[in-house]
């Protein structure tokens, strides 16, 4: 393999497709990518064995070929480049040669056999969407995922088609998240799990997209292809649970309040929360002020209180901080109604004006 190209588009290609390979130690070919030469295209192949990626991009191919290298040490190399306009690869034997105006490197390589292959979803059931929607569906919940494997569907995101949205939920057992989105044209999706670390790696494969990509699915795969890369992840081989039935139809206690000054007011509490980052949430009837209160024996305390619209009984009740100031990246709207259905009953959040988003996050004991 011979070939010549441009620097910085070697590199951006190599830098995402580093990001998807595994740090497996019993499995160091993971760890690699895979070019292949051909038709004056260089095809960048990764995979960690959950997410598989094909990245095209143009080069002068002067000897068509394949090779495998280490990901990490390559995106090292290139991206230290400063000056340097093009790269030259030529492959001698068991070794890359790089070359630029300035610099100089030989790279070992793996072998080819070693390579695994990357899955081509079948286009039985296929849909066409933007990115930006898909983008915008796993960035709203996919931080309410459980970080742990011991149960695989909460630790992913869920994605089902309802009448002309597409509904995107995840959820740790503490919290749940839930998203609409309505794409340009309708999309007919049956119920889909995608691995929610999967679902980070697929956000910023796509977040810089503008126009449509196209989705494919099987029973194990999804794929997601636009003109110059192939981007394949697992999905869970399981059941969400009817999350639905756990959300209140009604509630006794509605507080709404500026997005911006909740956060503040959060932030300042959080200075002076327990380990287990507990804060205290109090609305009383007749006043016009919600207040938020934290205390730590070893720091001290702090109550402060924020401008409110209340309605309904009063609420004393105690939540995680962490968990109620993460949903609000996924709000856009300048004000939010907080809902309460008393003591041991989750809050439910919402963007006022705005039924596209939904959070649920259940309350601490005392």
């Amino acid at each position: 393999m011979k070939i010549e190209g441009l620097k910085d588009t070697l590199q951006e290609a190599v830098r995402k497709a580093e990001k998807i390979t595994g740090k497996n130690l019993t499995l160091p070919i993971l760890s690699c990518i895979l070019f292949e030469a051909k038709d004056n295209r260089l095809t960048l192949k990764a995979t960690n064995l959950d997410l598989g990626l094909e990245l095209i991009i143009p080069v002068k191919v002067k000897k068509e070929g394949k090779v495998v290298v280490p990901a990490a040490i390559l995106n090292g190399f290139l991206s230290n480049l400063n000056n340097d306009k093009n790269v030259s690869m030529e492959l001698e034997e068991t070794a890359l040669h790089i070359t630029t105006s300035s610099s100089s490197t030989i790279i070992k390589t793996f072998p080819l056999d070693d390579f695994p292959t990357i899955p081509r979803v079948k286009k039985d059931k296929s849909f066409k969407i933007l990115a930006s929607d898909v983008v915008k569906g796993l960035r709203s919940v996919w931080y309410s995922a459980s970080v742990s494997n011991m149960k695989p569907e909460l630790a992913s995101i869920y994605l089902y088609s309802d009448d002309e949205a597409l509904v995107f939920v995840a959820t740790d057992s503490f919290r749940l998240a839930e998203k609409k989105v309505r794409p340009k044209r309708t999309v007919s999706l049956g119920q889909i799990l995608i691995p929610f670390k999967n679902a980070v790696e697929i956000i910023r494969i796509l977040e810089n997209i503008k126009e449509e990509i196209e989705i494919t699915m099987e029973k194990n795969q999804i794929a997601f292809s636009y003109n110059n890369f192939y981007l394949t992840s697992r999905v869970i081989d399981g059941v969400f649970p009817d999350y639905k039935q756990i959300i209140p139809k009604d509630f006794k206690t509605e507080v709404v309040v500026l997005k911006q000054d909740l956060i503040s007011s959060l932030k300042l509490a959080n200075v002076f929360a327990d380990t287990f980052n507990q804060v205290n949430m109090k609305a009383l009837a007749g006043s016009k002020a919600f207040q938020l209160k934290t205390k730590n024996t070893e720091v001290g305390e702090n109550t402060n209180k924020v401008g409110a619209v209340l309605k309904g009984e009063d609420v004393d009740i105690n939540f995680n901080y962490k968990y109620v100031i993460d949903c609000f990246q996924s709000i856009e709207a300048d004000s939010v109604a907080l809902q309460f259905n008393g003591l041991n009953r989750p809050m439910l959040v919402r963007g006022v004006s705005d039924k596209s988003f939904l959070y649920l996050v259940m309350p601490m004991n005392k």
